[in-house]
C-alpha cells in the first residue's frame, strides 16, 4: 500500500550519514521528530553525522512519532578503534630478504 501525505502512517527516512542539520530537514519532510540523547544541544547542531537510528529505515510509524538518532558511537560498537598502528614495538629485525635467503655464491654448490 503506498503511503499518501494524507496516511496517518509514514516510512522512516534513512538518516545515517546525514549532518544534523540535513538529518532534521528529512525528518521534517518525511513528517517524523527527531531526538537526540547524546546532543542535548540537538537543535543548534550542524556538522555532527547521525551515525546510528532507530527505528531503522523503512519502518511504518504513525506521522508526527519520534525517531532517535546517535552521534557518538556507543561502547563498544568501534568508535576511534583504528587508532595511529605505526611504529609498531617491539620494532621488526632489519634485514628483509637478505637475512632469509642465503648470500649468493656458487650456484653448484649443492650438486657437488
Amino acid at each position: 500500500m503506498p503511503i499518501t501525505p494524507k496516511t496517518p502512517e509514514v516510512r522512516v527516512p534513512r538518516l545515517v550519514g546525514l549532518m544534523a542539520m540535513d538529518a532534521r530537514e528529512t525528518a521534517a519532510r518525511q513528517g517524523v521528530a527527531l531526538a537526540a540523547p547524546d546532543r542535548p544541544d540537538f537543535h543548534r547542531t550542524v556538522i555532527d553525522y547521525v551515525v546510528r537510528q532507530y527505528p531503522l529505515p523503512g519502518a511504518e510509524i504513525p506521522r508526527g512519532a519520534v525517531v532517535t538518532v546517535w552521534f557518538d558511537l556507543g561502547e563498544g560498537e568501534g568508535g576511534g578503534g583504528a587508532g595511529v598502528r605505526e611504529p609498531r614495538l617491539p620494532i621488526p629485525p632489519p634485514g628483509g630478504l637478505r637475512r632469509e635467503l642465503d648470500e649468493p655464491g656458487d650456484t653448484f654448490e649443492l650438486l657437488r
